[in-house]
Formats: structure tokens, C-alpha cells, sequence
């Protein structure tokens, strides 16, 4: 069994920064993603980060977040990364990361949440319209 330990969420004026960390502790995957959902909404895609020892790291964003976040990780830590800035009222939602064991090659892939196999509980990211 896998634990993912999210962390970092909270409520930030518009335009504020928050950093979101998900934690696999002894554990480490080729692909991490983090994903939202808002009330009422479907979970959606936010941003993938995809490497190996043998292949270099791709970073994959949905449109609405290039350029505000950045998804990074720490394999000595075991740790993937969400820098979120220039936060809007419509980024409201609870965020989750989740893992693949395998290398995700495209966007399409990457945005994939069925191709996700452990998930974490989700941390609430509130900014107030």
C-alpha cells in the first residue's frame, strides 16, 4: 500500500502564492500528477511531472495554470512540488496528487487520470473572490 502525504494547502487572497507538497515517503514513481475538483465540478488536470534515471524529466500543465504553476520534484525526498502563483478565485478546489510506475510521452497521457494508480487524500486551496 502506497500513502501519499499532502501538504501545504489553504486559503490566500487572489493573487497570492501557496505550495502544495505530496510525499511518497520510501517510495518513488516516474510519474507524478496533481489534479483538482471543485464543488460541483469534475476532477480535472493541473500539472504532470514525468521522468526516470534514464529519461529527463517533462513537465505538463493544463492551459488555465502555464505560467503561474510549477511542478517540481525531490527524489531524495521522495516529494513532488506544486508552486502555485498568481492564485485566482476560480483555482478554488481540493488538489490531490496521484503516481504512475510508468513514463507519461504526451500531454494526452499525462492528463489521463485513469492512468494514475495511487492517489493521495487532497488538501483544500481556497482564494476568495
Amino acid at each position: 500500500q502506497v500513502q501519499l502525504i499532502e501538504s501545504g494547502g489553504g486559503s490566500v487572497q487572489a493573487g497570492g502564492s501557496l505550495k502544495l507538497s505530496c510525499a511518497a515517503p520510501g517510495r518513488t514513481f516516474d510519474t507524478y500528477g496533481w489534479f483538482r475538483q471543485a464543488p460541483g465540478k469534475e476532477r480535472e488536470f493541473v500539472a504532470a511531472i514525468s521522468g526516470s534515471p534514464w529519461v529527463d524529466s517533462r513537465m505538463y500543465y493544463e492551459d488555465s495554470v502555464k505560467g503561474r504553476f510549477t511542478i517540481s520534484r525531490d527524489n531524495a525526498k521522495s516529494t513532488v512540488y506544486l508552486q502555485m502563483n498568481s492564485l485566482r478565485p476560480e483555482d478554488t478546489a481540493v488538489y490531490s496528487c496521484a503516481t504512475a510506475p510508468s513514463i507519461k510521452w504526451s500531454a494526452t497521457q499525462a492528463m489521463a487520470a485513469t492512468g494514475y494508480s495511487y492517489w493521495g487524500q487532497g488538501t483544500q486551496v481556497t482564494v476568495p473572490s
